[in-house]
Parts: structure tokens; sequence; C-alpha cells
């Protein structure tokens, strides 16, 4: 591993690897040959990337993707020894580095994206609901394939899935272990754009860079206000809006931004173009 000061910086870690270009945290899941499972050091490496990433005042936006055809397989099956059972103990400690991680990634201020090739199966799936928003290309593949193994939903599943698609499509992907394809992952909330097959990144990184260009006090407001509100009430949610608009509009951000609109400037933060999408053909999930 070559780790270079205490921030984010470009590495390779035990099946993890770095980028920091433009403010633009990349963490890649970097095992290819086994579909990007993660095994016990992969997800060490992963919590330790997580961790600079979210506290590295140079990071602007995390971008999570996963090196060559598919994003992640979930955990190592092959890695497992089951010939010694697995005592409560230490099936709970060997999901706490990955939940840590997971926990940061959800209640950072910054915004987190997840560019989504292939298979997210399993704990890859999990992990890409943590994000605050998938792009998936055509041909991925989404799974909560726990029941096939034997094992119930981890990575935050519990949590992010039902959020998205309601409890009832979270009940069918959960129990079934079905595949849900990448325009069923965007009509159920799942996935926020498709992109041609080979462009997931590429788009996602677009979208970083230019949150990258938006105010950080609006994004980690508006993202702590988000994650928030559906478990709180309107009145709460309400002190909190002015509460978030009042810091908004003490920023330097807003301040300049007013001064560029008054000078019929463009605005510094504008959403990306489209880019290239896969024509959608209805389908039974799975």
């Amino acid at each position: 591993m070559r780790d270079v000061g205490a921030g984010f910086t470009t590495r390779q870690d035990d099946g993890i690897a770095c980028t920091l270009d433009g403010g633009i945290a990349t963490i890649t899941l970097d095992r290819p040959d086994r579909r990007n499972a993660m095994d016990m050091p992969m997800r060490a490496a992963f919590a330790r990337a997580v961790t600079l990433a979210t506290e590295d005042d140079q990071v602007q936006a995390i971008v999570l993707t996963g090196r060559g055809s598919h994003f992640c397989a979930g955990g190592d099956i092959g890695a497992m020894n089951t010939a010694v059972p697995m005592g409560a103990d230490v099936g709970r400690a060997r999901m706490r580095q990955v939940l840590d991680a997971i926990t940061l990634l959800h209640q950072c201020d910054k915004p987190v994206l997840a560019a989504v090739e292939g298979c997210a199966y399993g704990g890859g799936f999990g992990l890409a609901l943590m994000a605050d928003m998938v792009i998936a290309a055509d041909g991925a593949r989404f799974c909560m394939s726990f029941a096939r193994v034997g094992l119930v939903p981890d990575s935050g599943a519990f949590y992010a899935l039902p959020r998205l698609v309601g409890v009832q499509r979270a009940k069918y992907l959960m129990w079934s272990a079905q595949e849900l394809d990448a325009q069923h992952a965007l009509q159920w909330g799942i996935a926020m754009e498709v992109v041609l097959k080979g462009l997931a990144l590429e788009r996602t990184l677009q979208i970083a860079r230019a949150l990258a260009t938006a105010s950080p006090a609006v994004l980690a407001l508006s993202k702590a206000a988000l994650n928030s509100s559906l478990h709180s009430d309107f009145r709460t949610m309400a002190e909190l809006e002015a509460s978030a608009q009042g810091v908004a509009f003490a920023t330097p951000y807003h301040r300049a931004a007013i001064e560029r609109f008054l000078a019929k400037q463009p605005p510094a933060f504008q959403w990306p173009t489209s880019m290239p999408s896969a024509e959608f053909n209805p389908r039974r999930p799975g």
C-alpha cells in the first residue's frame, strides 16, 4: 500500500484502488477476477478508504465503482470457511467494518454516487443503496441474493431498500432473491439514471464534477435534512428548513451567486447534460 500524508490519496490497498482528481474521490472495488466480491482484507481496506474520503476537506464528492465488468458480487463466499461453524459474535464482528464505513457514507456531508455496471449482488446491492444517487448501465443487475445462501440482507439494505421501493417490494426482492434489471431499478427508484453499457462511471464522474461546483454548505444541509425527513414530522422539518436556509443565506457562495445573477452571468453550478440511455422495454423483473 502506498500512503502519502494523512488525507485521501491515490493508493492500492488489498482490493481497493483510490484516486483523487479535482476534489472527486473515486473508490474502486478492485478484484475483477472475483467480480469485486469482498473478502475480509478488502472490507478493511474499503473502511480505511471511506474514512479518509469522508474526513478529507479536499474531497468534495465520493464515487463508488467496480473495476471491470461488475460493480460488486457481495461477500466473497469462496473465502468463507464452512468447515468451522461461525459463531454469532464472529459473524457480527465480520459485518462491523463494512457497516461502520456505510454509516460514514450515509452520514457524511458530501454527496456519494455509485456507478454500477454488471452485477450488484448481495452486499454489493446494499453498498449501492448507500449512495445518494445510483447511475446504472444498461445490463446492470441488482439482486438481494442473501436468501440463496441462508443469510439476511446486510450492508444497510434493511434501512435503505424499503425507503426507496416500499416495504412490499423490499420483501419481494429480499425473499425471492430475484434479479432486477437496470430499467426496473430505474422504474422502482433504485437507479436515478440508466446509461448505455460502459458509460456508468463516465456519467457518474460528470455529475460528481458538477456537484463539486455547488455550495458545500447547501449539499451538506440538504443531505442531512433529507436523511431525517422520513422519520420526522412537518413542524420539525420546517424548523430545520428555516435554520438551514439561514446558514445558506450567510455563505460566501450564496453572495457570489447573487452577484453573478445580477451581472447576468451564468451560474457556477449547472447540472451536466444527459448522456445516451438505453430504450426501456418493460418486462417482468426477474
